[in-house]
């Protein structure tokens, strides 16, 4: 928040002495916090500020639909733009909480190919579109781990090679795509079998095995630090919160790239926006070509479209998730799968975590 004031004090500075009028106006963007952020404050909120005198408020939370749904439901809306899940975003627009975004107001690519058709696949929807291909993986502390190295996704599991302790978030989400993976689910077939009782029995029984060593994190920015400390040997994290912690951080930290599970982010605006009209705005701009390549200049995630991947720096191409390397065995989360089952496996989640 010391942030977004200092931002908006230094926009009203730098445009009053160039002797250019404009109405105070502001727009309140919600976001995950930390490096993520961060990375769209510097290719997002900054050059919007500069372009349109529109004062950015920066706001974190930790993700899912239930402070959307107590603003929209009670008519008292204060933020305005609102990066979120996929799974989220279609849930919240088939209750609708967000309002829908036409397409054509997206700019289309340097070469003039429509947006419709730079987008990767599923990145543009009804009431979203698509910023940034993230993914969930794990890292260890490289000098807490001993001679042998964790590599695959089971590694993560094994508690005899690698004793020590573990972070996972506090969400049935991922952690049981890896579970299954873990205990010998090939990709391909991960919701297959999570789609049946069977295989949901099956990936708790698997998590039962790390249970009493595992810590559980909920904001984002808590698995790096938690791993920085030594409270973890190993952790789930978001890969780009970990970039920032090896390489802008220099910490001691590796990441395993086998069994990533990725997925979207998509800017969506929020029924009864304060705003709406800017906010229409910002998503457009934010998701151009260029915008979506610079937030790469910040932090390791692959933009949502084809034609910024051009402009990304050569030095970071490597650390994507998409990069061929780290590519080799991922899962795209399944957005349906979690749209329709979300709150029962989170029952299902939470009455687990109660029992010793």
């Amino acid at each position: 928040m010391r942030r977004s004031r200092a931002l908006a004090l230094t926009s009203v500075v730098a445009l009053t002495a160039a002797g250019i009028a404009y109405a105070a106006e502001t727009l309140t963007v919600v976001s995950w916090g930390g490096a993520y952020t961060k990375s769209q404050i510097e290719a997002y909120h900054k050059p919007f500020t500069e372009k349109t005198g529109v004062v950015i408020n920066s706001v974190d939370y930790n993700g899912g639909l239930a402070e959307v749904r107590a603003q929209v439901e009670s008519g008292n809306v204060t933020w305005d733009v609102i990066d979120i899940e996929l799974s989220d975003a279609i849930r919240g627009c088939d209750e609708g909480l967000f309002i829908p975004i036409d397409p054509s107001i997206l700019p289309p690519a340097p070469d003039g190919t429509p947006a419709e058709e730079d987008f990767i696949e599923g990145a543009i929807q009804e009431c979203a579109v698509a910023n940034i291909v993230w993914s969930t993986v794990y890292a260890y502390r490289t000098d807490l781990v001993g001679d042998k190295a964790p590599s695959t996704i089971g590694d993560f599991f094994d508690l005899q090679t690698w004793p020590g302790k573990r972070g996972m978030r506090r969400t049935p989400k991922v952690n049981l795509e890896f579970a299954l993976m873990a205990d010998g689910v090939p990709t391909g077939e991960v919701y297959n079998v999570l789609s049946t009782p069977e295989g949901v029995d099956r990936a708790f029984a698997k998590l039962d095995e790390i249970k009493d060593q595992v810590i559980w994190w909920e904001a984002g920015a808590q698995p790096p630090q938690l791993l920085a400390d030594g409270e973890v040997l190993m952790s789930t994290a978001y890969n780009g919160r970990l970039f920032n912690a090896i390489y802008n951080e220099k910490q001691p930290l590796e990441i395993v790239w086998d069994g990533q599970v990725y997925d979207l982010d998509l800017f969506a605006i929020l029924k009864g926006a304060p705003n709406e009209k800017r906010a229409l705005e910002f998503v457009a701009f934010s998701t151009d070509t260029e915008r979506l390549a610079r937030q790469a200049d910040w932090i390791s995630y692959g933009p949502a479209r084809k034609s910024s991947m051009q402009y990304v720096k050569p030095d970071i191409l490597p650390h994507l998730p998409t990069a061929p390397e780290n590519f080799k065995n991922p899962l795209q989360n399944d957005f349906e799968f979690w749209a329709d089952n979300q709150d029962e496996l989170n029952e299902r989640f939470n009455t687990w975590l109660a029992v010793n």
